[in-house]
């Protein structure tokens, strides 16, 4: 086994694949626990699970048609990024994608996607 993977590092082959389909992210219980968090923390603008996971559902969709027009190190990149802290978002890794310039939803939705995303409460925040 040592050799295999020795011999396979050996010719620039990377020793972990990257994945050639969406993560699976469990967010039906994700958007449980962050909608009863926005409304504990008493936002004007929180989201009900349903929602959230209409959105997420959307985001995983959208992902799904482009995923494989990813370079593999973007994915990598925005995998993780979507995973931080715990969150596991298919809003925030789309958005990352969208930011790096590789994932172009056709056509926009007609309302920003919220999903779990780390960012969903962004409008409540106070303006300085």
């Amino acid at each position: 086994m040592k050799a295999a993977l020795l011999a396979l590092s050996l010719l620039g082959q990377p020793a972990i694949p990257v994945s050639d389909r969406v993560p699976v992210f469990n967010v039906e219980a994700l958007c449980r626990d962050v909608s009863a968090d926005d409304k504990a923390s008493g936002l004007v603008l929180a989201q009900d699970a349903s929602e959230c996971e209409r959105d997420e559902g959307l985001a995983r969709q959208q992902l799904s048609s482009a995923w494989l027009t990813v370079p593999g190190p973007a994915r990598d990149s925005c995998e993780g990024e979507a995973a931080a802290a715990g969150i596991q978002s298919y809003v925030d890794l789309l958005t990352c994608l969208q930011m790096t310039g590789w994932a172009n939803p056709n056509p926009a939705p007609a309302t920003p996607l919220r999903g779990a995303s780390k960012m969903r409460n962004a409008k409540n925040e106070p303006k300085n």
